[in-house]
């Protein structure tokens, strides 16, 4: 039987469904009902009309309901995993992970709740205002839609969910037509909660509709804040769709390290098989492109390899399984046609490129040249490319060689290393000793040329979604 969808104050049934299938067993995951332009009618509708309501909640009722939802997200932690990797095929280590992080980000909208500063400004400072003061606060803008990726198909979700609630914002959260089972759980997570606080109404809506659908509607001016997470070339066009709504992109990258002279080796090898590898290397941070200093190559180059070879991939059910399936076969077989396409070129495979179905083995290349795809574009596959560098400065350059600029990571104790990074590298962020796949929740992530416009974590996705007003008096 199909899961029903959340639109307005109550799950209903459409006239259309789509079924949905585990993409490494083939089998079902569930079947869902689809919206349409009437439900999405509704739903705007609705949440406008009940925007006002919740933007007066009481904070301390605000904080309650994010905290009961993080909560009763870690109580279903398992079945939320499970339930994950049966709709992506994501390796069910990663899933529960995930499910850990998305407890985390609520439980961070409800601490932020309390910290949405004001200030008191003077503004006696010109003849004709004296005894003048400003008085600064920030309002929810009304109805966002999130737009939210199947790559991490809970704690993004979380990322517009949380923010948008601690602010007092009303969201319709738009889930990929790859996991709409998981969207939906959390739905009704918010739903029960939300009765649970004696709310009469409930303050999100989970409405599973057509890419091509949505992107007729994004520019309605019942919407007042786009949160888009996706890739580059559907967020810069939404973008250009949208009128007078603000929108915050989050978008792709082909994310560089750098590994110097003094890097740890050994330890950087295993950060950056996992990094990545992991989940198939479906993460639009997951490490891409290495740039390792000559003198340390061959020893790097061993020693990765030999991690490659080492990394579980497959079954995304068994607990050690680090690469999972793509999310499609057609996926995997357009990365293998990257693969065999810098191969071509020039470039060697030094271990992997074989696909079976959707799982495409962990796979290193070296030396591609710059203008093939596993360099210039996002691979967004278990492919990492290779090559040395003389001068670290050149590594910084071969880096911000990219049209992306998301996140960057760097292997070294050199301080005037680190401080040249951070200062010349055009990225979003700069992680030392770490791989650019890492991500604390709470702190500002997002990037710079096509990886986006703005920065995502609680607090900072607050900003981006409130407004501020001024009292003069």
């Amino acid at each position: 039987m199909a899961e029903k969808i959340l639109v307005g104050n109550e799950f209903i049934s459409t006239n259309e469904t789509k079924t949905l299938f585990n993409p490494y067993t083939k089998k079902q995951a569930g079947e869902v009902y689809m919206g349409n332009e009437n439900e999405f009618n509704k739903s705007a509708d609705y949440l406008t009309s009940i925007s006002k309501e919740y933007a007066l909640t009481p904070l301390y009722k605000k904080q309650e309901l994010l905290s009961r939802i993080s909560e009763a997200v870690k109580i279903r932690k398992n079945e939320l995993a499970k339930l994950i990797t049966d709709e992506t095929g994501k390796p069910i280590k990663f899933s529960l992970i995930e499910i850990e992080r998305a407890i985390f980000t609520f439980r961070l909208g409800a601490e932020e709740s309390s910290r949405i500063y004001g200030e008191v400004l003077p503004l006696d400072l010109l003849p004709g205002s004296e005894r003048k003061t400003g008085i600064i606060r920030r309002y929810p803008v009304g109805l966002v839609l999130g737009i939210t990726p199947w790559n991490f198909p809970v704690n993004l979700a979380a990322h517009k969910i949380s923010p948008a609630l601690a602010c007092g914002n009303v969201i319709m959260i738009k889930p990929s037509s790859s996991s709409i089972l998981t969207a939906l759980a959390l739905g009704k997570i918010v739903y029960d909660e939300s009765k649970a606080i004696g709310l009469n109404f409930v303050p999100l809506n989970i409405l599973p509709i057509a890419g091509s659908k949505i992107d007729k509607l994004v520019s309605d001016n019942r919407i007042k804040h786009i949160s888009f997470t996706g890739s580059s070339d559907v967020g810069w066009s939404l973008k250009r769709k949208a009128e007078k709504q603000k929108v915050s992109l989050e978008l792709g990258g082909n994310a560089g390290v750098i590994v110097n002279l003094d890097a740890d080796i050994t330890a950087a090898a295993a950060k950056i098989a996992v990094g990545g590898f992991y989940q198939a290397g479906q993460s639009c941070i997951s490490v891409q492109r290495v740039y390792v200093h000559s003198k340390v190559y061959n020893e790097f180059r061993a020693k990765l390899i030999e991690a490659a070879k080492g990394t579980k991939y497959g079954d995304p059910y068994e607990e050690n399984t680090v690469a999972g399936p793509m999310i499609t076969e057609d996926e995997a077989i357009r990365a293998e046609s990257w693969i065999k396409e810098a191969e071509s070129a020039g470039a060697k495979i030094l271990c992997g490129g074989n696909r079976n179905s959707a799982v495409l083995e962990p796979t290193v290349i070296e030396d591609a040249p710059d203008t093939s795809k596993v360099k210039c574009a996002e691979v967004f596959a278990p492919v990492i490319a290779i090559e040395q560098f003389e001068k670290f400065e050149d590594a910084v350059a071969k880096v911000n060689d990219s049209r992306f600029g998301l996140q960057g990571g760097l292997f070294t104790n050199d301080m005037k290393a680190i401080m040249y990074a951070y200062n010349n590298l055009n990225t979003g962020g700069v992680i030392v000793n770490e791989v650019s796949a890492y991500r604390m929740d709470s702190m500002p992530y997002g990037g710079v040329k096509d990886s986006g416009n703005t920065r995502e974590g609680v607090r900072y996705s607050i900003i981006e979604m409130t407004e501020e007003k001024i009292l003069v008096m």
